[in-house]
C-alpha cells in the first residue's frame, strides 16, 4: 500500500479591518446598485499582495493594475466604494 502526500494548496487570510457604520452604509449602497468590489489574493506575487476586482453594471470584471499590501488594501477598497457612492448618489 502506497502513501500519497498531497501538497496542500497555498492559502492566504485577508487582513482584519473593523468597518465603521459610515463605511457599511456606503458599501451597502454600492452593492444595491449592482456594483461588486472585491479584494483577491495576487497569487503571482508574494503572499502579502492583494488585487482589487470591480464588476460594474456592464457585467465585465476589471482588475486594478496596482497591487496592495495588507496595510493598504482596505484603504483602497474603501476609496473605490466611496468613488461609486459619490458617482451614483446624486
Amino acid at each position: 500500500m502506497a502513501w500519497n502526500k498531497w501538497n496542500k494548496a497555498p492559502t492566504k487570510r485577508p487582513p482584519h479591518h473593523k468597518w465603521t457604520e459610515e463605511e457599511m452604509k456606503i458599501a451597502a449602497f454600492v452593492m444595491n446598485k449592482g456594483i461588486k468590489i472585491a479584494m483577491t489574493p495576487d497569487w503571482n506575487h508574494e503572499f502579502k499582495h492583494w488585487q482589487i476586482d470591480i464588476k460594474v453594471k456592464n457585467g465585465k470584471w476589471h482588475t486594478d493594475p496596482k497591487r496592495y499590501d495588507d496595510n493598504e488594501v482596505f484603504e483602497s477598497l474603501i476609496k473605490y466604494y466611496k468613488y461609486y457612492y459619490d458617482k451614483y448618489n446624486k
